[in-house]
């Protein structure tokens, strides 16, 4: 899953850098590698690869991170990843 994307610009995730105290949790468990700490802060490296688990969110301890998982069009993917049947629709955004 290395070089699976999403559609651009469509992640809910936000970083609030003056709250970020650069403990690296959010690197640590983002699955997509997404974050990085760089200088003792944290960036995002790659916005279009958030598949807005919430999991960075969740273990940020100055809730510099925040993301409304299943909001964009992660979602919808899953959806059609799963749903074999494709007949009755699935919804985005």
């Amino acid at each position: 899953m290395n070089d699976f994307r999403y559609l651009d610009n469509v992640s809910t995730l936000v970083l609030d850098p003056a709250a970020c105290v650069g403990c690296g949790m959010c690197e640590i468990v983002c699955p997509h590698g997404v974050l990085r700490v760089e200088d003792r802060m944290a960036v995002i490296v790659d916005h279009d690869a958030c598949m807005e688990c919430g999991a960075c969110a969740l273990n940020c301890p100055t809730h510099a991170l925040t993301v409304t998982p299943g909001v964009g069009c992660a979602s919808y993917l899953i959806q059609t990843w799963f749903k074999k049947d494709n007949s009755k629709g699935t919804a985005c955004c």
